[in-house]
């Protein structure tokens, strides 16, 4: 295992993946009653660059955006977090960056994906073979980057490349099956990435999606720790996580707080696990703070807006009364 967590613990991360733009109603507010809307950067791995950042670590985001406006606001909101933007290409056309519309609302939450004629798509196998990837520690995608061509290809290529760098692979698999053209061929690419990756993330139905079935996604998730990745943690909403390592099951609750929308989670908990780890930490507690982090994001509205700092974090858990037992 020490491969993989002394990548992770270089704390300087190449991400492939998208950045979109974000549009958030204010707490309580639904859609059809929002008299203002608050804008600010979105997209999985744009996020988890950015919370990574906002940790303290270091982060480059390769994606294409779009050559107009949007493009441009990404772009930006990208560097006001720190993330490094060298290998953020732009490509012109009818080609658009995502955008998400989506209420600061948990009961009966609504988040509207416009996903046509996606830039981060149009990502291609040179722009991955531009990066010089001995200059990070490891390597970090989500599930959506493999959901169209030709940015799955240039993933996977990024995958070898990053490997004959010895970077290991992290994969958050991220199923969002709006943006496939099928079920059967996201269960087969996702599977495919999994395999091929270092740590895979991912909840139950996105295990139990891979598996065929929502009964065999833990042993879909342990047989993967057993065979291809050195840790695979399996998230189970409310109920926690088991994480498997080395042979041995982790289990770890969460920090239950008053959450205004479910949004970001999964990308703070990445960021909190990624830079725990960087610092020392143990996996349990890396788990537990990255658990922290998703509870923070959560708690307010936005996803990179409401990524914790360090201080933000250290506070959480002190005042906190501590995560719910497995």
């Amino acid at each position: 295992m020490s491969a993989l967590l002394n990548g992770i613990r270089a704390n300087n991360f190449v991400i492939v993946g998208r950045a979109g733009i974000d549009f958030f109603t204010d707490v309580g507010v639904r859609a059809e009653d929002a008299e203002r809307l608050t804008v600010d950067l979105g997209g999985s791995a744009a996020n988890i660059g950015a919370g990574i950042c906002k940790l303290g670590g270091k982060a480059a985001l390769v994606t294409s955006v779009s050559d107009d406006s949007v493009g441009s606001y990404c772009t930006n909101r990208l560097q006001h977090y720190g993330v490094d933007t060298t290998h953020v290409n732009r490509v012109g056309g009818e080609y658009r960056n995502s955008l998400a519309f989506y209420e600061s609302v948990l009961e009966g939450h609504r988040n509207v994906i416009y996903r046509n004629g996606a830039a981060d798509f149009q990502m291609t196998v040179d722009d991955v073979e531009a990066v010089d990837y001995s200059k990070y520690g490891a390597l970090i995608t989500a599930g959506t980057v493999f959901a169209a061509e030709p940015s799955r290809a240039a993933t996977f290529r990024a995958f070898e490349l990053a490997k004959a760098a010895g970077l290991p692979i992290i994969f958050d698999v991220d199923y969002r099956p709006y943006s496939w053209p099928s079920p059967q061929v996201a269960a087969e690419i996702l599977s495919r990435a999994a395999e091929a990756s270092d740590m895979i993330v991912g909840n139950d139905e996105e295990f139990g999606f891979m598996a065929g079935g929502m009964e065999m996604g833990q042993a879909k998730a342990k047989m993967l720790s057993e065979t291809t990745a050195e840790i695979v943690i399996y998230k189970m909403g409310e109920k926690g996580a088991v994480t498997y390592a080395d042979g041995q099951e982790i289990s770890t609750g969460i920090y239950p707080v008053t959450a205004v929308k479910p949004n970001g989670a999964g990308d703070a908990f990445m960021a909190g696990l990624m830079t725990s780890i960087a610092d020392a930490r143990d996996l349990k507690a890396a788990i537990l703070r990255g658990s922290a982090c998703a509870s923070i994001t959560v708690s307010q509205p936005g996803c990179a807006p409401a990524m914790p700092t360090p201080d933000l974090l250290d506070d959480f858990l002190t005042s906190h009364p501590g995560p719910t037992q497995t």
